[in-house]
């Protein structure tokens, strides 16, 4: 029978965890409104946030809604910073009991299994099945509208298999339960989402592993990759995934899903992954390119944006850096020129970081 966890509650509503847990929320987000607003008078509102936890009158503040476009159109659901404080409290908590149960094929938010980290073991999945079978197929699969579908009945269901402390469950439901959309679906932008997302996938992750005996696969988030070399049976394996997550997760996956010959290299994280090596993957090099375009379009008249010009090429070399996709980023970034620098402090600053056309030295000199 599985381990169950009680007697958490403490932990939460400790006042220095609840200080530790502030110092983790404003990681990033140190001088914005809230942030700032919340530090005016700390002592105050971590005491509020304690009372109302312990008194079992915390409730969530609506959330914050926009919507980011890159890579595809998604809708943020920010919480407010209180929230966020007692959502890095939770999460402080709970998360070393879930880690336990998720297997080493299983990335995003976890330390040390980052996106890098889950290319690097395709990578390895992809040479080891290249050494053994010479020929192999790639099963890449994810789920359809995954965060909005996530069923709350059986999130709880699945929290319950491990913790028992009912003050706890309490305060898990009420943040479950504060997504707008009743029984279903938790915001993409929440700490807590993060570990709920992988929490909720983690027995699909030992259905394919144990049960299937799958060797070469990952997982992050709700994009998985199986590699295989006999066809027909990942045919067969989809069609099985297919049944299991809609029996046991209430979920649907995605009409995309599909087979594909190791030539084509597998999509993954961002990348382009074979045997042998990694590439960018293209629709990264074509916004990039495009956003750079835009920036170098209205810089003569507004060179004061060269700061957002060399944070988008500082990010993208950053991107580039983890694979064998110089030569592409180099042609690509000589390819577009930015002129017209008129004050002479902006042509310091220019000159400082970039040749006249305005590329990056640092790629010249790799």
């Amino acid at each position: 029978m599985a381990r169950t966890y009680n007697n958490l509650w403490d932990a939460i509503i400790d006042f220095e965890h609840l200080y530790n847990s502030y110092r983790s929320a404003k990681r990033g987000k140190r001088y914005r409104h809230e942030s700032l607003n919340f530090a005016e008078d700390l002592e105050v509102n971590l005491i509020t946030l304690q009372n109302e936890l312990i008194w079992n009158m915390y409730n969530p503040l609506p959330l914050r809604q926009f919507y980011v476009f890159e890579p595809k159109k998604r809708l943020i659901s920010a919480p407010a910073f209180r929230d966020r404080v007692v959502h890095h409290s939770l999460v402080k908590v709970i998360e070393p009991l879930f880690q336990k149960k998720f297997i080493k094929e299983t990335f995003a938010c976890i330390v040390g299994r980052g996106t890098h980290a889950a290319v690097h073991h395709v990578e390895s999945c992809a040479r080891k099945a290249k050494r053994l079978w010479g020929k192999y197929y790639v099963l890449k699969c994810d789920i359809r509208k995954f965060f909005p579908s996530i069923n709350h009945d059986i999130m709880k269901k699945i929290i319950r298999k491990t913790i028992c402390d009912y003050r706890m469950l309490y305060l898990i439901d009420t943040v479950i339960d504060s997504n707008e959309m009743a029984g279903r679906g938790i915001p993409i932008g929440s700490l807590t989402s993060q570990l709920f997302a992988n929490i909720y996938l983690n027995s699909l992750d030992h259905f394919i592993k144990e049960q299937r005996g799958i060797k070469y696969y990952a997982r992050y988030m709700d994009d998985f990759i199986i590699i295989h070399n006999d066809k027909a049976f990942l045919h067969n394996l989809k069609a099985e995934i297919e049944d299991y997550v809609r029996r046991e997760l209430d979920l649907i996956m995605n009409p995309k899903t599909g087979i594909f010959a190791e030539r084509q290299g597998i999509d993954f994280c961002g990348y382009r992954i074979w045997p042998t090596h990694v590439l960018p993957r293209k629709s990264t090099m074509k916004r990039t390119k495009r956003r750079l375009r835009k920036f170098a379009a209205v810089y003569k008249d507004n060179p004061h944006i060269l700061k957002h010009v060399t944070d988008s090429i500082q990010s993208f070399l950053g991107y580039v850096k983890h694979c064998s996709g110089w030569r592409s980023a180099k042609s690509m970034l000589d390819s577009i020129i930015f002129s017209g620098v008129k004050a002479k402090a902006d042509r310091e600053t220019t000159e400082k970081w970039y040749t006249p056309n305005f590329r990056r030295k640092a790629l010249l000199t790799k």
